[in-house]
């Protein structure tokens, strides 16, 4: 068991864990993203069906796109128009984790043990670090305390679904190079 934590100098290729890692956090975040529109459609229907019609209000923009406002401000001088805004927070999103795929990938690489537990400690790291902690610092959302523990439950296994997406994707296309 321990065995697959265990590689020779002459095995790690640190240009091929990049690249496994890229193509795992493309994928893992369309996958992430998918999960996240099933939880949140079950979740309308369940409280849909206790409380006899959806919530009133303004949602919040998400994080992506406030995080897509300020790139658009602080680079290219010029707010986002409303037109781009889905789109550009899309993109974020991917950004975000592919980049993180692409350091997971280097890092199981250079430590095989970054990968234990296939991923989920990857996905929680990447929920502490981004979500938890990144996210709210920069003001792009309000602190963990200001949400619901149900908040952070769907937040969590969303993130795990990304990590262990990512390693499957990961440990496939590095074993294909």
């Amino acid at each position: 068991m321990i065995e697959k934590y265990l590689k020779t100098n002459d095995e790690a290729d640190v240009v091929k864990g990049i690249i496994a890692g890229v193509a795992g956090g493309l994928l893992a975040s369309l996958v992430m993203e998918q999960f996240q529109f099933v939880w949140s459609k079950a979740s309308e229907a369940i409280r849909g069906a206790s409380e006899g019609e959806k919530p009133k209000g303004r949602k919040a923009e998400p994080a992506t796109v406030k995080a897509a406002q300020s790139i658009s401000k602080n680079v290219f001088g010029k707010k986002l128009p409303k037109s781009r805004k889905k789109l550009a927070g899309e993109i974020v999103h991917y950004a975000v984790g592919t980049a993180s795929a692409a350091i997971y990938g280097a890092a199981a690489e250079a430590s095989p043990v970054t990968t234990i537990g296939d991923g989920l400690a990857f996905g929680t790291a990447v929920w502490l670090l981004a979500d938890e902690i990144s996210v709210p610092a920069l003001g792009l959302s309000k602190g963990p305390t200001k949400f619901p523990l149900s908040t952070h439950v769907y937040a969590l296994v969303s993130h795990l679904v990304y990590g262990w997406t990512t390693e499957m994707v990961r440990r496939a296309v590095r074993k294909a190079l």
